[in-house]
């Protein structure tokens, strides 16, 4: 089992092209470094190296982004803020600028190494991002100021899950949507997965119980708004294999171990 370790937040050596004001928005295609404390598992070099990949951003970052994208009932023409949370390595800000046309794209990371790289993503394609080194359980973020939350494959490193999700809440706008994509326990516990990646096992949580924690945070939706996706490379062992060779059979939804969900959720207008 990966034990979360926890460490002190160590300064990241870019410099920051403007003070920060607003919370940092002026500071464009800057780090702007917090005082903070969290607790983490590391990432494995694999796992470092994959996440900055253009498989990861082709063919995980873009589907996914695109099944959410379909989700949302009536979008906007654009979402003036957009936070990406755990964004990494910022392999998602160019498919959140060109899907939602943000003025203000915010990436906030635990990891001074992945926003080094996300620096250079943002400079590179001349996006309006700010980047934050921080904790997703206290975000550096003023209430009601995001119209739209992103949080892809990130909730599984976290290890105060709870406060995140109320960090989330927080800094959206009423009437701000919340674009979650999630593996579960299910996935996260494969024998390939343990051996690649490093993650925090004790806080590894079924499709089910994301849910039910995203609704108790205040957040608003339907069945309509949540897929599970079943992806045959997402299964334990080699039976999703068996099913791409259809030597086995799919189960249907609630009769097997979801691997994936994703979900948009609404801030009410009011609570």
């Amino acid at each position: 089992m990966c034990k979360s370790v926890s460490r002190q937040p160590e300064p990241v050596h870019v410099k920051v092209q403007t003070t920060m004001n607003e919370l940092g928005i002026r500071a464009k295609r800057s780090i702007a470094p917090m005082k903070t404390s969290w607790e983490f598992v590391p990432e494995s070099r694999f796992g470092f190296w994959f996440l900055g990949t253009r498989t990861w951003e082709r063919h995980v970052v873009k589907d996914t982004l695109n099944d959410l994208a379909r989700l949302i009932d009536t979008p906007h023409a654009s979402y003036p803020v957009v936070l990406d949370v755990g964004c990494g390595q910022g392999m998602a800000f160019r498919l959140l600028s060109e899907t939602f046309y943000p003025q203000r794209l915010i990436g906030v990371d635990a990891d001074a190494r992945s926003l080094e790289r996300a620096q250079r993503i943002a400079v590179h394609g001349k996006l309006p991002v700010t980047l934050l080194k921080g904790d997703c359980a206290a975000l550096p973020i003023q209430e009601a100021h995001v119209d739209l939350v992103f949080c892809h494959q990130t909730f599984h490193h976290l290890v105060h899950q709870q406060e995140a999700l109320a960090e989330f809440y927080r800094v959206l706008k009423p009437g701000g949507l919340l674009l979650f994509a999630e593996s579960t326990r299910a996935y996260i516990c494969t024998w390939l997965i343990r051996f690649l990646f490093r993650h925090p096992m004790e806080v590894q949580k079924s499709a089910q119980e994301y849910l039910e924690m995203i609704r108790q945070t205040g957040f608003v939706f339907d069945r309509s708004k949540v897929l599970l996706p079943y992806l045959w490379w997402s299964r334990a062992k080699l039976q999703g294999i068996f099913e791409l060779l259809r030597l086995r059979r799919v189960s249907p939804p609630g009769q097997r171990d979801e691997t994936l969900v994703y979900l948009v959720a609404v801030k009410p207008e009011s609570r």
